[in-house]
């Protein structure tokens, strides 16, 4: 295991060992039962088993739109749809927002009806007729 002291200098110098150990943030009393989902590991800590919570990786943070109504509930959608791809996956649980999202373009907006293409194209022709002359005008060129 790392030292503060040491775990401070690798932070600094901001470089990553793929295959370094986790770093502990937190070694749980006993009696306090480990929970993968959210971030509370078993392992085996001098000997002994012991509940311990990682540091999290702000790099690996990544966020979901859980359907409200989502059969099993948060555990269920994370078992189902993140474990099988990221294994050591877990969330805080303090972190969850429970809300609804309102597609307002999807239920309140009304396109206005496109325009026929040949009205379109008259238009742009009307305007090439318009403007014919006004680059050699500009440029101050002879027609």
């Amino acid at each position: 295991m790392y030292k503060a002291a040491e775990i401070k200098e690798f932070k600094a110098s901001g470089h990553r060992h793929p295959e370094a150990p986790a770093v502990l943030k937190k070694i749980h009393k006993k009696g306090t039962a480990p929970d993968p989902l959210r971030g509370l590991f078993e392992i085996e800590l001098a000997g002994k088993p012991t509940v311990v919570e990682y540091e999290p990786d702000p790099e690996l943070r990544d966020s979901e739109q859980i359907p409200l109504l989502e059969e099993g509930g948060i555990e269920a959608f994370l078992r189902r749809e993140v474990l099988p791809h990221a294994a050591a996956a877990w969330y805080p649980e303090g972190s969850v927002k429970i809300g609804y999202e309102i597609s307002f373009t999807r239920y309140f907006y009304k396109p206005k009806k496109l325009r026929p293409l040949e009205e379109i194209r008259a238009e742009i022709l009307a305007l090439e007729r318009e403007t014919e002359g006004l680059l050699n005008e500009i440029v101050g060129a002879e027609p």
